[in-house]
């Protein structure tokens, strides 16, 4: 077997976020080669420089490079939406997309990227409640729908180049070093968790690790177009809250009412990522050989619980 012609170089735009940092680890560690997008002056070879405000990435270092998967973007539920940072969110997102989609077009026939890997999110569906929702639904309402199609729309140049695009459609990714749980662990340990609003609504999630594990798959099988990156058994509020207090062996009696959540992140942020339910189908990777280690809730609380990953 040429382990030289399994190995791939997979260059990463959000290298420094969760999935970024965990993406790289995992990469690294089965021999892969990685290079980070960096938006400051390189340190050395395994990093490359680039600009998305001002369009800037040299398409000679992506050169020999086998996918790209892009993660970048402003985060969006960690201040208000006022109307500044929302289109810091859409922005941040659709500048990098196409600066990256437009480069790596320009590379087909030079020996590069032939994959690229584009993150997005279930938010594309808006609040669907409690109908199962798969990669062929159509797009839902509200500012997070349009933030994906826009998104998921900046790759079209890449398309156009024949390079194999594929949207990864992202639920809520639970890990101990960033994200939700990162936020809800210090409350739960204190005995401050509990269930949001109602507590019915259905958060499509996925562990750490499965996420790794999908884009990994997404580079090296041929997926394209939409997959839904989410476990195949999503959780309401509640039983999320009383699953998390019970393998902390914490009460999780506390409610938190919406006009709570209403004055500190504002009325839209709440309805849109608090509140909304959603019930998202993982159909894509369902029907490949595609194995989640962390189906179960509880499996993936306790894993990231009991490990510092």
């Amino acid at each position: 077997m040429n382990l030289g012609k399994l190995l791939k170089t997979i260059a990463i735009a959000g290298a420094s976020g969760t999935i970024g940092r965990a993406l790289e680890k995992f990469l690294t560690e089965k021999g892969d080669s990685v290079k980070r997008l960096v938006r400051r002056s390189e340190i050395d070879n395994s990093e490359i420089f680039w600009d998305p405000n001002n369009d800037d990435l040299d398409p000679s270092r992506l050169i020999g490079v086998d996918a790209v998967v892009n993660l970048a973007g402003a985060g969006i539920g960690d201040k208000r939406w006022s109307q500044k940072r929302m289109d810091q969110i859409i922005n941040s997102r659709v500048k990098s997309t196409k600066l990256i989609s437009e480069t790596i077009s320009e590379l087909k026939s030079e020996n590069g990227p032939n994959v690229l890997v584009n993150a997005s999110a279930i938010g594309y569906y808006g609040n669907s409640g409690s109908t199962h929702v798969t990669e062929e639904a159509e797009q839902g309402e509200g500012f997070l729908a349009h933030v994906c199609s826009n998104w998921e729309k900046s790759t079209q140049e890449a398309e156009k180049a024949g390079i194999r695009v594929v949207h990864a459609r992202t639920g809520v990714v639970l890990s101990s070093s960033g994200g939700l749980l990162k936020k809800l662990l210090p409350l739960f340990k204190l005995g401050l968790g509990g269930q949001i609003g109602s507590g019915k609504q259905m958060m499509s999630w996925i562990s750490l690790r499965d996420e790794i594990s999908a884009i990994n798959w997404m580079i090296e099988k041929e997926i394209e177009g939409a997959v839904n990156l989410v476990s195949p058994e999503p959780a309401s509020n509640l039983e999320f809250t009383k699953t998390l207090g019970a393998l902390l062996k914490r009460p999780t009696i506390l409610k938190v009412p919406n006009s709570a959540l209403n004055l500190l992140y504002g009325r839209q942020l709440v309805e849109e990522i608090m509140l909304s339910s959603q019930f998202v189908v993982p159909k894509k990777l369902q029907d490949t050989t595609f194995s989640f280690r962390d189906a179960s809730l509880e499996e993936a609380l306790l894993h990231q619980i009991s490990s510092k990953s």
